[in-house]
């Protein structure tokens, strides 16, 4: 029988509720008459990062030691998430291949993709897969083994929880199963441990599974994604099982853009001039490379900071994600020799951009083939050894993006699902740095990690 395997990869920005005890399978633990869990995690607890306006009282007096207390107890909790120095090692040639092979395929469109996402679903794949069909996932995600790529993902996901309240990073993951088949619950556990995902069982097909299903999405994408998740129907009939990961992004800037200095202005696409609204700040720190020029913006509370990357006047963006220089300045965090303090006449266009993108001959040109082959895919230890299914592919991957940023901050969604069936130096005082053409973004993490990487072509 040839069955089809539907992964996922789903990436948001908003705020996602979770939790619950792992290692349950029970149908008495239902969430609607045909839905169970299986498996679910349990998410570290985060203090609430506190209001200041919450301290202050009729007199206007302010309750310095009652926020003082408020605030250690945020900043332990924000420490306790940290990981050890080296986590991220060995990450960076598969942020590499894989930026470059997602970015070049939307060529004059807006793109987005979300590495850390990609990365978490591949890892939950590998952990369903055996022989030569892990192997090639492992290669790609330069992991010497399975323990310790489970490491790897386990640090990573701790690395990025942040639910204060105030900012949100979050990957989450699920895996929905065909309640006819019998699947490994030693398997489960292992992706609520160490991928803290949760597994659910019903019926492929049904009316109630895809409602829970969306459902959990919605909560995970805070609805961003809505509307192009409900065109996509990953739990039909012939689904064997679904597998999604969610990175949820939502922050304010450190410094806010001030809407009176908001203005209209024209953007130079590649097909025609757009008027959109420019956002206007001053900055203080200019970077650049042999074809681009850069400028950052903080985002407040541990949110990480966006790039934004301008090519050199005839420097095409194709061009610009085939530079080695500037790849490893987006994979930098920074720490970037040529870069100058100077007064930044900083102009940048508010975007709400969306990009769909097919994985499945990115990832074969990157070396996994395997898991889209029935006749050789091996997806043996994610069945119960009683189990009797055969010809299990990948059939579709597909990656979603949605990034919106305003004068108050950033929000991005992304979602992935694999079905299975030479510039010179700046001025010495200002400069003024106008995003009004084709441009680069990365939104990295306070460690340099890039959550998001994209492409504006056009702005809206």
């Amino acid at each position: 029988m040839i069955k089809l395997l539907k992964l996922g990869v789903f990436a948001a920005a908003a705020v996602i509720i979770a939790g619950g005890i792992a290692l349950i399978n029970q149908k008495e633990n239902s969430l609607s008459d045909d839905v169970y869990t299986l498996s679910k995690p349990e998410y570290p607890q985060m203090a609430t990062y506190p209001n200041e306006n919450n301290f202050i009282n009729a007199l206007g007096e302010f309750d310095s030691d009652g926020f003082q207390k408020v605030y250690s107890a945020w900043k332990e909790s924000v420490q306790a998430q940290k990981q050890d120095d080296g986590y991220a090692d060995g990450l960076t040639p598969f942020f590499t291949e894989s930026i470059r092979q997602f970015l070049s395929l939307k060529k004059g469109e807006n793109c987005a993709f979300s590495p850390l996402s990609v990365y978490m679903s591949l890892g939950m794949t590998a952990e369903l897969t055996g022989g030569n069909s892990r192997q090639q996932i492992l290669d790609l995600l330069n992991a010497e083994n399975i323990d310790s790529l489970r490491k790897r993902a386990n640090a990573i996901w701790n690395a990025h929880y942040h639910n204060d309240g105030a900012t949100s990073i979050i990957l989450a993951s699920s895996v929905w199963l065909d309640s006819n088949i019998e699947f490994s619950q030693p398997v489960m556990d292992i992706l609520a441990q160490n991928y803290y995902a949760s597994s659910y069982a019903g019926v492929m097909g049904s009316d109630k599974l895809n409602q829970v299903f969306y459902q959990w999405l919605d909560e995970q994408t805070g609805g961003l994604l809505k509307n192009n998740a409900e065109n996509i129907k990953l739990l039909d009939a012939d689904t064997l099982m679904s597998l999604a990961t969610t990175v949820l992004f939502q922050a304010k800037w450190d410094v806010e853009f001030n809407t009176d200095k908001t203005s209209s202005d024209t953007f130079h696409a590649l097909s025609k001039d757009i008027t959109c609204d420019f956002m206007h700040s001053i900055e203080d720190i200019y970077y650049w490379g042999d074809k681009f020029g850069a400028v950052s913006k903080k985002l407040e509370n541990y949110g990480g900071t966006m790039w934004f990357i301008l090519p050199d006047e005839g420097v095409a963006i194709e061009d610009l994600i085939n530079d080695n220089q500037a790849m490893e300045f987006i994979l930098s965090g920074g720490n970037w020799e040529n870069q100058k303090r100077i007064i930044v006449n900083f102009a940048l266009p508010k975007f709400d951009i969306f990009s769909q993108t097919d994985l499945s001959e990115g990832f074969k040109n990157m070396g996994v083939t395997d898991i889209f082959d029935g006749n050789i895919a091996d997806f043996s230890p994610m069945l119960d050894n009683g189990a009797n299914v055969e010809n299990i592919f990948v059939s579709k991957a597909q990656h979603d993006v949605k990034v919106s940023i305003d004068e108050e901050g950033v929000t991005a969604a992304t979602y992935t699902v694999m079905r299975m069936y030479g510039a010179p130096p700046p001025p010495e005082d200002e400069i003024d740095f106008i995003l009004n053409r084709p441009f680069l973004f990365a939104i990295a993490d306070d460690d340099g990690l890039p959550l998001f990487v994209g492409i504006v072509n056009y702005p809206k």
